[in-house]
């Protein structure tokens, strides 16, 4: 299991970085929408201010959903009950974990 703790703590590390990222980013374009000189809907070459607010949040909604996924994964860990299938009990394949860590559910429960 320390592998899995460890994997996961790397993707909760990325994603910390990318909040932090879409945090900075939005800043910026609540200072442009500040500035009374930006032109947010005439710009025929660019996106709006307004969409790409709208598109950084849609980014940091999700990257926070799965930092919320990952450290309940990471709680599963510790408490033993990684990698088991909170419908069924069966263990969840190694090429689910492998290709979403944070998984609860084996593929059969999935769908």
């Amino acid at each position: 299991m320390s592998a899995h703790r460890d994997t996961l703590r790397e993707r909760a590390e990325a994603l910390d970085a990318l909040l932090e990222r879409l945090e900075a980013d939005e800043a910026a374009v609540r200072a442009d929408r500040a500035d009374q000189t930006a032109d947010d809907e005439h710009d025929p070459e660019g996106s709006t201010l307004s969409g790409e607010w709208q598109r950084i949040e849609a980014l940091r909604r999700a990257a926070a959903a799965e930092r919320a996924e990952v450290e309940n994964a990471l709680a599963r860990v510790d408490a033993g009950t990684y990698g088991v299938c909170e419908v069924c009990g069966r263990d969840i394949p190694a090429g689910r974990i492998e290709a979403r860590p944070f998984a609860t559910r084996c593929i059969d429960c999935a769908d």
